[in-house]
C-alpha cells in the first residue's frame, strides 16, 4: 500500500510541475466580447469565402475541360450540372456574407446590455 501512495504522489507532483512549465501566458483580446466575436467571424467568413472562390474557378475548369474532352453525351450533361451545382453553391456561400452584411446595420445598438 505503502509503495503505491509514494507512487501516485511522485505521478501528481511531476503533472503539477509539467503543467506549471509548460503554461503559457494568455491575454484577453482588446474589445468587448461583440467586437472580438465580429472580427473573428469576419474573419472566418473571408477565409471561406476566399477559398470557396478559387476551388469554384478550378472545379469549374475540370467540368468545362471534362465536357470538353467527352465524347459521351452522358457525361457532357453531368459535367454542366456539376458546373451548376458548383456555381450555386458558390452563389450561397458569398450570399450569405452579403446578407450578413446588409442585416448588420439594422442590428446596431442591439449588442449592449441594459
Amino acid at each position: 500500500m505503502r509503495k503505491h501512495y509514494k507512487k501516485t504522489i511522485l505521478l501528481f507532483l511531476f503533472t503539477l510541475f509539467a503543467v506549471l512549465f509548460s503554461a503559457t501566458n494568455v491575454f484577453a483580446a482588446g474589445g468587448d466580447l461583440f467586437t472580438v466575436a465580429d472580427d473573428i467571424i469576419r474573419d472566418v467568413y473571408m477565409h471561406i469565402a476566399g477559398i470557396s472562390t478559387v476551388l469554384a474557378g478550378l472545379m469549374s475548369a475540370i467540368a468545362v475541360i471534362g465536357a470538353k474532352m467527352s465524347n459521351n453525351q452522358h457525361r457532357v450533361d453531368q459535367s454542366w450540372d456539376w458546373l451548376k451545382r458548383v456555381w450555386m453553391a458558390w452563389a450561397v456561400i458569398n450570399g450569405i456574407g452579403a446578407f450578413i452584411s446588409y442585416i448588420t446595420p439594422l442590428f446596431n445598438g442591439y449588442a449592449q446590455l441594459p
